[in-house]
């Protein structure tokens, strides 16, 4: 029941479907349940909320202890403050975190902890860099990927496009999503690796209106030096930001995102 439950995080799993699969009563279901519980929230891992009801049931909701966030954070600034990891140009190196499936799993059950209380169907990102962090994020919330990208391919069929201005460079730029990635009236959680002035996260945003869907979150792994005349996005949560970034000397500062700003204790019921 426990891999059970870690596979299908956030669905509602009947006590009738845990007696016929293991053959067992509900009473017993329900006291093992109990234990499972009690395991995941001891261990730091989520809970498991019950649905009274004949229509009822258990869902895993899983979850990151305060404790454990500030940890990895604080272990995550330590890494991006290294300065070779600035290249030419004021980019910085992340495919060393990105293709880590430790690392990207954890960032993944940071963001479910604080997007798991709202309704989500889908979490869309733009290719590449922030596919990992996307499909690590879709697998605590349980929901399906699409991936925006630059050009159409012709395995995609018949694709949206728009044209949208970047904020850093201020070009205009185009982005494509197939048309039956995402059902009209969605709710869409937004991930991305890296924010500057945020002109590609307001160009997914303007493409979620063409298909009449709902924003339902922003979720950034790293936003740069905050510069609230350039920012084209308000409304979004990050793990860290950097606060000082000196190509000259090879000096980089890392802070806090937002995240705890956000974050919230884990609900445990009685």
């Amino acid at each position: 029941m426990t891999s059970y439950l870690l596979d299908h995080p956030r669905h509602l799993v009947s006590l009738s479907f845990f007696a016929d699969r293991y053959g067992a009563a509900k009473s017993s279901i329900s006291e093992d349940l109990g234990i499972i519980k009690q395991t995941f929230e001891t261990q730091g891992m989520g809970t498991l909320h019950t649905v009274p009801g004949a229509a009822g049931g258990v869902k895993f909701i899983p979850h990151a202890s305060e404790e454990e966030a500030h940890k990895f954070i604080d272990n995550l600034r330590e890494q991006l403050a290294k300065s070779d990891r600035l290249l030419p140009g004021g980019y910085l190196y992340l495919n060393d975190i990105l293709g880590d499936p430790r690392i990207v799993n954890k960032i993944g059950r940071l963001f479910a902890s604080v997007f798991t209380d709202r309704k989500i169907d889908v979490v869309m990102t733009v290719a590449t860099k922030g596919i990992s962090i996307a499909y690590a994020v879709a697998s605590y919330l349980d929901v399906p990927v699409v991936i925006v990208r630059r050009d159409s391919k012709v395995t995609e069929g018949s694709t949206v496009s728009i044209n949208y201005v970047s904020g850093s460079t201020k070009r205009i730029q185009n982005m494509v999503l197939a048309r039956r990635s995402v059902e009209e009236g969605s709710n869409v959680l937004i991930i991305d690796d890296f924010m500057k002035a945020g002109g590609t996260i307001n160009g997914m945003i303007s493409m979620l209106e063409e298909f009449k869907a709902t924003v339902a979150g922003i979720g950034v792994l790293v936003e740069a030096e905050d510069n609230s005349e350039e920012r084209l996005v308000d409304e979004y949560i990050s793990l860290v930001r950097l606060s000082e970034v000196n190509v000259k000397e090879k000096h980089i500062e890392v802070e806090e995102g937002n995240y705890f700003k956000y974050a919230k204790p884990l609900k445990i019921e009685e």
